[in-house]
């Protein structure tokens, strides 16, 4: 009997998408160190699955950056060095200002921007407190993402969308990456403070039809990932933090 598509190739696809899960977070996580080559054999056994699956699994991940290919086989685990990291940031706040820019010059849907505002409002919430938990910096780092992700939405641009999902999915280039890694700083909540500030700023530019501000505000908004690299990279707990040990400091 030959095979059915419909029934053969689904399985597979579904193991390879839980290995790349799975995988990521425990590169994030510091299971497999920076630097380290990936044994199949021994994620056969980890994650349950057959050596098909992971090895497109960790073909994706080499796609995203996290892995790279050694010459006489297999993957390791890529070190990235602050240059990597800060670039990747300006990339997303480029794309991000042309976003807010579209959005503003084009118009965008009232709905989405509707629940934009729903989404800065309950980001206040969690910031109204005097001091912020492990469990309210969650609840930030989900709001936050879903706002840059109805930013996107807004610019009715299949292709800037497609883009910006791209580079927001390269190591460290999440609007949230360092936010987690810096949740005890005593700082954290004032530029938290700052960025929800931009988050108005920029809506409010979008809806009055100002292009170059809008653009302009968000490019301003990466800089505060700039910031927080810079601050997660020379913190003194920087061993508690495995996602951040895979960057290399500057010489």
């Amino acid at each position: 009997m030959s095979p059915n598509p419909d029934t053969d190739e689904l399985p597979t696809h579904s193991q390879s998408v839980k290995a790349q899960l799975r995988l990521r977070e425990m590169i994030l996580a510091g299971e497999l160190p920076s630097g380290s080559r990936i044994a199949e054999l021994t994620l056969v056994d980890k994650l349950g699955v057959s050596r098909t699956p992971i090895r497109t699994a960790l073909m994706k991940l080499e796609q995203e950056g996290l892995l790279e290919s050694l010459t006489n086989g297999g993957y390791a685990v890529r070190t990235f060095t602050e240059r990597d990291v800060s670039d990747a940031i300006e990339l997303r706040g480029t794309l991000e200002g042309l976003a807010a820019r579209f959005a503003a010059e084009r118009g965008c849907s009232p709905d989405v921007l509707a629940q934009a505002k729903i989404c800065l409002d309950q980001i206040d919430q969690f910031l109204s407190n005097g001091t912020l938990n492990d469990d309210a910096f969650s609840a930030y780092v989900a709001h936050n993402q879903r706002f840059h992700a109805l930013l996107a939405e807004m610019t009715g641009s299949a292709v800037l969308q497609r883009e910006l999902e791209r580079v927001i999915g390269l190591p460290f280039a999440s609007p949230s990456s360092f936010v987690i890694s810096q949740a005890n700083s005593a700082k954290a909540r004032d530029m938290l403070i700052i960025a929800q500030d931009q988050h108005r700023q920029v809506l409010m530019a979008i809806e009055e039809r100002e292009g170059a501000r809008a653009e302009s505000i968000m490019r301003e908004h990466s800089r505060m990932a700039q910031r927080n690299l810079n601050e997660a990279m020379r913190s003194p707990d920087l061993q508690h933090m495995p996602n951040v040990r895979m960057i290399r400091r500057k010489t």
